[in-house]
């Protein structure tokens, strides 16, 4: 039993993919295939149940599961405690796609001036994801936004952000300094699907105002939602990181009149887990970074 095989395994029943499991792996999905196949003859055990639409795990396959993830996550962490000097190994960060694009290259370009010799991966996922590969110590830290509900991840707010009602250039809207919360449900509102959270805050804050706006479809990136805005076909929240990159005024914000939508956004990493020096660098090159402003 090889570790490589183990690692094709997991990933291969996470996705319940062997094609997903491999582009994520790096390898060919017959390469792929062929060590599953070798794992299983090893066993004498079928580890999944193939059908055309996917892989689905046997009761051993269950119970594999469980003890693959403790081998690698026991071998990971060796090696990492072993070969940390804080200023080379392997760093892996994510995001959520609402903070990605805003965050992650600023943080990226300040960390290989610091530690030039560090490998970064660099991923983007939705929250819950997010979470999920941080627990399972897969991502060593994510940047997300509050809640956090998976349990023993450690989290640290860093700072809250307002979200600005986004609308088309010459709007109605945007010629008032602050907009009554009343006025959106006149509106058609433009947002992302419901795995993103910043769907979450936004319905929050419109059940908190009792403010009922016609919703029309979910999207998938803030940029669609802004090119709609920027088209007359309605209007969005946007975050104030996400505002800053517009610099040519597709769409013209403002604040919500009296109490308005905010975020907090946060660090997580898995509190359970060996604190490497290299994370531990990590963590003061980020709070540094985001805080510096």
């Amino acid at each position: 039993m090889e570790l490589h095989q183990l690692r094709y395994f997991l990933k291969a029943a996470e996705l319940k993919s062997f094609t997903l499991a491999a582009a994520e792996c790096f390898i060919s999905q017959p390469s792929l295939s062929q060590q599953i196949i070798k794992l299983e003859q090893e066993l004498g055990q079928p580890l999944f149940e193939r059908s055309g639409r996917g892989v689905e795990l046997t009761e051993s396959g269950k119970l594999l599961q469980s003890r693959a993830g403790q081998i690698i996550s026991l071998v990971d962490q060796a090696r990492r405690e072993i070969t940390d000097d804080g200023e080379t190994g392997q760093l892996t960060i994510g995001a959520i796609p609402t903070i990605a694009p805003y965050l992650l290259p600023q943080i990226v370009s300040r960390f290989r001036e610091v530690v030039p010799r560090v490998t970064l991966k660099i991923h983007e996922d939705v929250t819950e994801q997010c979470l999920k590969k941080v627990q399972a110590g897969e991502w060593d830290l994510a940047i997300v936004a509050l809640p956090v509900r998976i349990e023993h991840l450690e989290v640290e707010p860093l700072f809250d952000e307002e979200l600005w009602l986004a609308v088309p250039p010459g709007h109605r809207l945007s010629h008032l300094t602050e907009v009554p919360v009343e006025e959106i449900d006149r509106e058609t509102l433009l947002l992302l699907g419901e795995a993103h959270c910043l769907t979450e805050h936004v319905a929050q804050y419109c059940r908190r105002k009792d403010s009922t706006p016609l919703e029309t479809g979910r999207l998938a990136q803030l940029t669609t939602i802004m090119e709609l805005v920027n088209r007359g076909q309605g209007v969005s929240f946007i975050p104030n990181m996400c505002k800053a990159f517009d610099r040519e005024g597709r769409c013209a914000y403002r604040p919500l009149q009296g109490d308005r939508p905010q975020r907090t956004i946060a660090l997580v990493w898995n509190s359970y887990r060996f604190q490497t020096l290299l994370l531990k660098r990590a963590l003061e090159v980020i709070r540094s970074e985001l805080l510096k402003s």
